[in-house]
């Protein structure tokens, strides 16, 4: 009987120290390690989440990072937290704070159709090539949900199509969008004829000198011969300091430089 109780007494002692070993806390955190390694994990990830930290970035599908903006300022020129202020590519809108210009036909419209579209409201921004331009302000194509802001202003009719090489990755869009607007008689196309701010713009020459010598938003001098891409949709305002030139050579010694398209 003694042995028998001893027997038993040394088995209980074994299990116990196995039992033990097997399901001590650092068995089971190996155990969990190594199923991790494995792929079998269930485990909750440790990053945090945006409840824990509403001010962390939200990504989208393209890895940008969402900006609230905070003021729009015409057209097509926003400004977003921070006070950073971005130029929407490829496209123009009718003047309305341009110190050198009066306010353009339907210039109001189109700045209240981009402050309906964006502000306040967190925006996409997508790069081109250049990242600012002349006056520090980025240089952007802008969404709003699946809202593409840039091409739904000039669709509307409250923007023009305005290649600004070499950041020209979605101007055949833009082009099209023009040409519907235009079709369509929508926005200053209905209410200002074929141009915004007929009063002080002029779409021919008053001489046999056609070569369009255009000033861009940012204040660049480029002209334009009639074979080239974007001849026809480039307006020229006097009022600007825009001019035409009878030979490229008048063009290049007066500061301007050809354009690429």
């Amino acid at each position: 009987m003694k042995r028998k109780i001893q027997a038993l007494a040394v088995f209980l002692g074994v299990f116990l120290i196995s039992y033990l070993l097997l399901y001590s806390p650092a068995s089971i955190s190996n155990v969990f390690e190594q199923n991790k390694q494995n792929g079998n994990s269930d485990s909750v990830s440790t990053s945090t989440s945006r409840s824990e930290n509403p001010s962390a970035p939200i990504r989208n599908e393209t890895n940008t990072d969402e900006v609230f903006v905070t003021r729009v300022i015409d057209g097509d020129t926003i400004q977003i937290e921070g006070g950073q202020k971005v130029r929407y590519i490829g496209i123009d809108t009718p003047e309305t704070v341009d110190p050198r210009t009066s306010v353009q036909c339907y210039g109001k419209e189109a700045a209240a159709k981009n402050r309906e579209l964006v502000e306040g409201k967190r925006v996409r921004f997508e790069k081109d090539v250049s990242e600012t331009d002349k006056y520090g302000r980025l240089l952007r194509y802008v969404y709003v949900g699946n809202i593409f802001v840039n091409e739904t202003l000039v669709r509307g009719g409250y923007a023009f199509s305005s290649p600004y090489p070499p950041d020209v990755k979605y101007q055949d869009v833009f082009n099209r969008a023009e040409k519907f607007a235009k079709e369509n008689d929508k926005g200053l196309w209905g209410s200002c004829g074929f141009i915004a701010g007929a009063e002080t713009k002029t779409t021919v020459p008053e001489t046999d000198c056609v070569i369009k010598g255009n000033i861009s938003t940012s204040g660049e001098k480029i002209y334009h011969v009639p074979e080239q891409k974007y001849y026809n949709q480039t307006v020229i305002s006097e009022s600007k300091g825009e001019r035409w030139f009878c030979t490229e050579t008048e063009a290049q010694k007066a500061g301007w430089r050809r354009s690429k398209l």
